[in-house]
């Protein structure tokens, strides 16, 4: 990254981990989730000296952070790897997604409102500078979602109708807090799930490039989960837009959008190519040094 310039990829890599779906009972990280991890981790590593990077800036998300065996987890880590992985906590991984919103739209965009729908949790946040008023986070995350609640493929009506009242509920106390900040003058979606939404829903495709306007209507929205939540993931990953290792958890997905969604009253969202990753690199240049390679461990 130059300095004053954006955060562009050199190279970009990704291996899934969906880290939820290796959750146990207790809520540990199973021994199967733990070596995908660790090989996941060593890949990453293999890549960044590959590219020769001076520094790395490692980093896990929900299933670690609310994982009950989270830090013993990362010590197998580092033992096998030499790389220690850190833990953002929910509001911190908040307010640098807002970061990089803020940056990709300007001060001119006015208070903006931003939803990012991970595999682990749902993180909101508002405000009108480069740090929100208001950062929230709840374990409302896809790929959690779809492992907690649903027991068949497609998911039946009921097990739908559940987690729907249970979003609702989540979702009540946080969304007031961002109400109670103010109007929003600009609302903005980011992360994979609600790309995919929003091209499921007529919006362009990733070869349009980054800078094309892409949007995400609460009655798209909502025309959208009904359609999709009676396919099957295999059918689902058929669609176009969506990603075969994600196609099983975009019904949740979905269900997430629209209550958060109708519940701070937004009609539509614009989607930011930027989010927690271009977060991460801003905030450390802005500490004055250089960034050479980062990498997420996504949940």
């Amino acid at each position: 990254m130059a300095p004053g310039g954006p955060p562009t990829p050199m190279s970009n890599w990704k291996t899934p981990m969906r880290l939820v779906g290796y959750l146990d009972k207790d809520g540990a990280i199973t021994g199967k989730g733990a070596k995908k991890l660790i090989k996941g981790v060593g890949l990453a590593r293999e890549m960044a000296e590959q590219f020769h990077c001076d520094e790395l800036l490692p980093f896990a998300t929900s299933a670690v952070r609310s994982a009950t065996n989270g830090e013993k987890v990362l010590d197998a880590v580092e033992k096998e790897t030499g790389v220690r992985l850190n833990i953002l906590s929910g509001a911190d991984e908040a307010k640098l997604t807002f970061l990089a919103v803020r940056r990709w739209y300007g001060w001119s965009a006015g208070r903006i409102c931003d939803l990012d729908i991970g595999g682990g949790s749902l993180e909101m946040s508002v405000g009108v500078n480069e740090m929100p008023d208001v950062a929230e986070s709840v374990n409302l995350g896809a790929g959690r979602l779809t492992h907690d609640w649903f027991e068949t493929d497609p998911p039946k009506k009921k097990e739908i109708k559940a987690l729907a009242e249970y979003i609702d509920d989540t979702l009540a106390e946080p969304v007031k807090l961002l109400r109670d900040a103010g109007p929003v003058d600009l609302a903005v979606g980011t992360s994979k799930t609600f790309r995919m939404l929003a091209r499921l829903t007529g919006a362009a495709p990733s070869s349009a490039g980054p800078r094309v306007r892409r949007v995400l209507t609460q009655a798209g929205l909502r025309q959208l989960t009904s359609f999709i939540s009676r396919m099957t993931a295999a059918d689902r990953a058929e669609l176009e837009g969506v990603s075969a290792d994600r196609s099983h958890q975009i019904v949740a997905g979905a269900l997430v959008a629209e209550a958060a969604m109708r519940h701070l009253g937004i009609e539509q969202l614009q989607m930011c190519p930027w989010a927690l990753r271009e977060g991460v690199i801003l905030r450390r240049a802005d500490a004055g040094e250089g960034v050479s390679g980062s990498f997420r461990i996504d949940d």
